[in-house]
């Protein structure tokens, strides 16, 4: 899933870089070092995220949807919280603490704490801004690698060497998305199902799910609804998945453990999110075009033949929605601007994936941050060419292009994927993947003459895929190295500023050299694309290594930019209405 900062989705978060310090505001880098943030610290730090309001009109929808849509947005609402103990086992005991302290400082506390889902600062490092204990909870410095997904005190290669230990269909299991490990009274690693562990919650869920889907006079959310309420209770969450792919309803929704970022320590397991949405069918049938070449542009990826997909599968759904609630892990620090899910290999292979586009969540984004950092990073004749439409465009395509490229790897005749072969890097690099390869495709379709209904074609559509995509990239860097998107990015940033495609001049401006940019750019998509297809894992960490920096050139630029907000904060006032109602 691609945040668009995207950021776009998460994957696939936080590993910590040397320099994260150097590319966040002064007052969260100096927080950042040890001292508790004070109430003026942390009310500048949430001023980084521009307050917006997502307003959608909800006029047309019928009775039974209407009842339906306030039944999941009260689903969502579990799901904050359930998400909450998944991010740290002493998330739900802090948030008590700190909604109990009614003083400046407790208020501003509670308040970042619920726009982090925790007390640590995702645009600073994932760094703690709150004292090490309040009451009897300790509080940890920096959020623990492995979330809650497993238990707090082990150590990676310990898990590793369980893992390795267990016959194959028990280690399938144990790297499964809806599993959790714990130890028994005897110190044991053991399974836990998310429909165990979370019993509760997803009873409550189900519960929910089944009165909306009994609401809703639309027979396909009706089944998506109806068969997300068993997976909660069944741990099986195939079928749904499925139906999901085949939603077409006014009420969008998407609800239920996706993505895997939070689980730094491997990347496998999923954490609770919830998107509640309406579709804006005149802006998805605008996007039909691509669904004519999935197989085309898998056919001419700059990849060897060997590694290409013969056989894409069905053209999956790609949807334009307008967001009317977010909760967990969907609505936490950076925005998802759009989404590319399910996860879930089996369904990839056969089906695709579907691709979910947030308009209002894009464009808020686009008038808060993306507008104003082009003013600052750009030259000026560069300026006008920062484009709307390129942006989203560009966001589809990344979306689009997690679905192509390698999906499986070999070695020795073992079949594995690239998520478990490149673990902890497998998010940077398929972030970064996606981001270059939707450049290419949308490079490759400007040459057929595909897109010049939508972006145009020739020098001046060129010039303004690029250059907006150049803009982009600095948003992107604007929050720090912690996120697996800002990671990608910075691969992206100093590969193509070594290639000459991208050039920095002396008053902190930079420009894209349209004569190299094409070559670079399949360049390093190829370079992308046949790490995943290998599996190579000491290929893609030494190209983290190399290119996940902020050089001095790029810091200059991002020194302008610590007026402009990281990102947008939203609030819901049209799911505030549905709920009155």
């Amino acid at each position: 899933m691609w945040t668009f900062l995207s950021e776009p989705q998460v994957p696939m978060k936080k590993l910590l870089v040397a320099l994260v310090a150097t590319a966040v505001t002064s007052i969260a880098a100096g927080h950042a070092a040890a001292a508790p943030a004070t109430a003026a610290q942390l009310n500048k730090m949430t001023q980084r995220y521009a307050p917006v309001e997502l307003v959608v009109n909800a006029g047309a929808l019928s009775t039974g949807d209407r009842r339906a849509i306030a039944k999941l947005i009260e689903a969502a609402k579990v799901i904050d919280m359930l998400q909450l103990r998944q991010r740290w086992s002493g998330n739900e005991t802090l948030l008590g603490l700190l909604q109990n302290d009614n003083s400046p400082l407790g208020q501003a506390r509670a308040d970042y704490f619920w726009l982090n889902k925790g007390p640590w600062s995702i645009l600073d490092g994932n760094k703690s801004f709150l004292p090490a204990q309040i009451g009897k909870l300790k509080i940890p410095a920096k959020k623990p690698e492995g979330a809650n997904f497993y238990p707090e005190t082990a150590k990676k290669a310990a898990l590793e060497k369980w893992m390795n230990g267990l016959p194959a269909a028990d280690k399938q299991q144990a790297q499964w998305f809806f599993t959790t490990i714990r130890q028994d009274k005897d110190g044991k690693f053991q399974v836990v199902k998310y429909s165990d562990e979370y019993k509760a919650e997803l009873t409550q869920l189900s519960i929910l799910l089944k009165e909306a889907a009994a609401f809703t006079d639309n027979a396909s959310l009706k089944k998506f609804l109806e068969l997300r309420a068993d997976a909660f209770l069944s741990n099986d969450y195939l079928a749904s998945d499925l139906a999901w792919m085949d939603l077409d309803s006014p009420v969008d929704v998407t609800i239920g453990p996706y993505e895997t970022y939070n689980d730094e320590l491997f990347g496998y397991k999923a954490a609770f999110e919830a998107y509640v949405s309406l579709r804006d069918q005149k802006e998805t049938e605008k996007l039909n075009f691509f669904a004519k070449h999935m197989q085309e542009l898998e056919d001419n990826l700059p990849l060897d033949k060997q590694y290409r997909n013969p056989k894409v599968g069905a053209v999956a759904p790609m949807v334009v929605v307008n967001q009317v609630f977010g909760a967990g892990d969907g609505n936490m620090g950076v925005q998802t601007a759009a989404y590319n899910l399910p996860n879930d290999e089996r369904i990839i292979s056969q089906r695709g994936s579907k691709r979910v586009m947030l308009k209002n969540v894009q464009e808020a984004k686009f008038k808060a941050t993306l507008t104003p950092i082009a003013q600052l990073v750009l030259r000026p004749q560069d300026r006008a060419d920062v484009d709307f439409d390129a942006f989203f465009t560009h966001i589809l395509a990344h979306e689009i292009t997690h679905g192509l490229g390698p999906h499986k790897t070999s070695r020795n005749g073992v079949e594995s994927t690239p998520r478990q072969d490149l673990k902890d890097a497998y998010a940077t690099i398929e972030e970064a993947k996606a981001d270059v390869t939707g450049l290419f495709v949308l490079m490759y379709m400007m040459e057929q003459g595909y897109l010049k209904d939508t972006l145009g074609q020739g020098e001046a559509a060129e010039r303004k895929l690029h250059t907006t995509f150049l803009a982009s990239a600095f948003r992107t860097l604007h929050f720090g190295l912690t996120d697996s998107h800002a990671r990608g990015m910075a691969i992206q940033v100093n590969y193509l500023l070594d290639k000459g495609a991208f050039v920095a001049h002396r008053d902190g401006t930079f420009s894209v050299n349209f004569a190299k940019i094409k070559q670079a750019v399949m360049d390093l998509d190829r370079e992308f694309l046949t790490i995943e297809a290998t599996g190579d894992y000491a290929r893609a960490k030494a190209m983290m290594t190399k290119y996940v920096v902020i050089r001095p050139e790029v810091q200059k630029a991002l020194n302008k930019m610590k007026a402009v907000p990281n990102d947008i904060r939203p609030s819901f006032p049209t799911a505030d209405a549905l709920l009155a109602r």
